[in-house]
């Protein structure tokens, strides 16, 4: 009985099994599965705007990179940052966190007015099926 194979599987079944020529040993298939096996993943942007590229260019050239090289320091210091980020503001310290509120609505939340057993989405629903 043949088993078929697919994706990877495939790959690997023909590297171990695709005879070499004389000369060539393990060390080309083990260069070959690093190939099929290890190599980076690639991103695509599409639609990416004229200006943007050419700064990115210029950036890359005066810190003597390449633009690949340029996008993934500025995607890794992008990241950083907004990891640190993250971590520092630890309880939420947004403007929405902190804001003081109309007394109004402030009374409206500590009577419980405000609150409910249910889900809003419910409710919402039951309105509209209502209609």
């Amino acid at each position: 009985m043949k088993t078929r194979l697919c994706g990877r599987a495939s790959k690997l079944y023909t590297i171990f099994n695709t005879p070499l020529p004389h000369g060539t040993g393990t060390l080309a298939k083990k260069e070959a599965i690093r190939y099929h096996f290890n190599t980076m993943a690639t991103l695509v942007i599409k639609s990416f705007p004229e200006e943007l590229h050419a700064k990115l260019k210029a950036m890359a050239a005066a810190h003597r990179r390449s633009v690949t090289q340029e996008t993934i320091h500025l995607i890794e210091t992008a990241l950083t940052s907004e990891e640190e980020t993250a971590r520092v503001g630890e309880p939420s310290t947004s403007y929405w966190a902190t804001r003081k509120l109309l007394p109004e609505y402030e009374a409206l939340l500590k009577s419980g007015a405000l609150t409910s057993e249910t889900d809003s989405a419910i409710g919402l629903s039951e309105e509209r099926d209502a209609r």
